[in-house]
């Protein structure tokens, strides 16, 4: 019996060796032998480079959020929700649905895999600072982020349900990062060359890059953090931000394939939703513009009535009206002058659209510019941080925010002396200091149209332009300009415990819950 025992033992043995032997040839026989098994990471870090300005989320947190919400632009169309306050899921967490799982998982993985080789030094740098670029757009839009283990899942299962780490300690980290980034840059290492996106491998200026972001960074937490915010400010300034418009980051687009080489917030808003047809100039927005003789009218708004009719689109500039935020079609018919709506039957048609010229697919993606950092500059000087002219900053960052217009169009070009001529209407030599500031505000909110996450979030810190908030009965929380947006909703079900400690730890997942640096916990 034992005899036959083992034979039969034997015999199932040699099947079972005989059977995995079989299972692997068939395995091999489905290996495609001419596939990459390891991707170069340039070609990946230029694919997450190109989704930073993806249509999904840009739409939705850009466009249909922060632009109306900072009153750049308004709608009458009811999934507008930024200028009427109200709660849509699908776009209050775009961002970060699309970004975690997207954007900010490519990036880490580009870090992951060059980190420990020096020739890799380059890419390494270039995609944490993009990295750090898009967390903290992400922190200041939700407050308390996943950071450290944020799309490092294929490390291990330890950051598959990533922990929320408060904002303070997210701007820390970022700062750390940004600055070792940008001292990792090696003119002997393997340079970025064409798969760099943004600077065509110039690392030089993905210097200065780093350094701009972290005076934006140091700005943001002035209110709150203010020695630590002028250590930040002063040392990067010293270290070297953008000199000239031929600095500013902006994502390079060419015609390409949806959602990957198109400018997303221009495929929203014009070229495959059209969704400019419903988003109008704000009255805001035009009435400062009126009020200012701002030369950047003609360039911001396209016209009244439809462009694809020659015979009723007008473009006088005397024409331009301004659409008011918070309305519908219907009941905004109660707040404009008599014979507003009398030209077109479309309601919509009657406001002033926006200039399709800089609405293309391979126009710029702004990540920040050249006028932002004098901007900036300029408000340091008045906070005593830098030893330069505050009047010198704020000249330098209104002529270079007019100026950049040309990126977009050559037809955008402003005669040197308008530019003058409007700076010097603005009197900041003569305004006092808080005058100064307000100006200071107003001139970055103009600059960074079309930026407008970022508009909203120096609107946050500073106060300035002074908006009024619109009046919607069916406002989701009230009628006030949200403080953040609220989290991607599948994280409640996704990551619970970690999504509960932070909004634990902030006071809540509403509109009005406000991130550290603008006071919050």
């Amino acid at each position: 019996m034992r005899i036959l025992n083992k034979m039969t033992g034997l015999v199932l043995a040699s099947l079972l060796f005989a059977t995995s032997c079989s299972e692997q040839d068939l395995l091999d026989l489905n290996v495609n032998q001419n596939a990459v098994e390891d991707i170069d990471m340039q070609y990946l870090f230029s694919l997450a480079t190109l989704r930073i300005g993806g249509e999904y989320e840009n739409t939705r947190a850009n466009m249909l959020y922060a632009a109306t919400m900072i009153q750049h632009t308004a709608s009458t169309a009811g999934y507008f929700s930024g200028d009427k306050y109200f709660y849509s899921a699908q776009y209050s967490g775009a961002y970060m649905e699309r970004h975690f799982t997207d954007v900010i998982r490519l990036f880490s993985e580009v870090i992951r895999k060059t980190k420990d080789k020096p020739n890799e030094a380059n890419v390494n740098a270039a995609a944490t600072i993009l990295r750090t670029f898009d967390l903290l757009r992400m922190t200041d839009m939700y407050g308390d982020i996943p950071y450290t283990q944020a799309g490092y899942g294929l490390e291990g299962e330890q950051n598959w349900f990533p922990a929320y780490e408060p904002q303070k300690e997210v701007y820390y980290k970022m700062i750390d990062d940004l600055k070792a980034a940008r001292d990792k840059f090696s003119s002997s290492a393997r340079p970025l060359g064409v798969q760099d996106f943004i600077y065509g491998g110039d690392i030089s200026k993905w210097k200065k890059f780093a350094n701009s972001l972290l005076m934006r960074m140091a700005m943001r937490m002035s209110n709150v953090d203010p020695a630590k915010a002028q250590e930040v400010f002063t040392e990067a300034n010293s270290s070297g931000a953008f000199t000239s418009n031929d600095d500013i980051a902006f994502i390079h687009y060419a015609p390409g394939p949806q959602g990957v080489n198109r400018n997303g917030l221009n495929d929203g808003y014009w070229n495959t939703y059209k969704y400019s047809r419903d988003c109008k100039i704000s009255k805001t927005f035009m009435d400062w513009m009126n009020a200012n003789n701002d030369p950047r009218k003609m360039i911001i708004t396209g016209g009244i009535g439809n462009p694809e009719n020659a015979s009723t689109w007008i473009t006088a500039p005397e024409e331009q009206i301004g659409m008011p935020n918070g309305y519908n079609s219907t009941n905004i018919r109660d707040v404009v002058a008599p014979g507003t709506l009398d030209r077109f039957t479309i309601v919509q048609q009657n406001f002033s659209m926006l200039n399709l010229k800089y609405l293309d697919w391979e126009d710029p993606y702004y990540l920040i510019s050249y006028a932002e950092v004098e901007l900036m500059k300029a408000e340091a000087a008045l906070k005593g941080w830098i030893n330069s002219s505050a009047e010198s900053h704020f000249t330098a960052g209104v002529r270079a925010a007019i100026n950049s217009w040309v990126y977009f169009d050559p037809d955008f070009s402003v005669p040197a002396n308008e530019v003058s001529a409007y700076i010097a209407g603005r009197g900041f030599a003569a305004a006092s200091n808080q005058d100064k500031l307000r100006l200071i505000g107003e001139e970055y909110w103009a600059a960074t149209y079309l930026n407008d996450i970022e508009s909203w979030s120096n609107w946050r810190r500073t106060g300035y332009p002074a908006l009024t908030p619109t009046q919607d009965p069916n406002a989701f929380e009230g009628n006030f300009i949200p403080r953040r947006l609220r989290y991607w909703e599948s994280e409640i079900g996704s990551n619970p415990e970690n999504y509960q400690a932070a909004t634990s730890r902030m006071g809540g997942d509403l509109f009005a819950t406000r991130v550290w640096w603008d006071g919050g916990n």
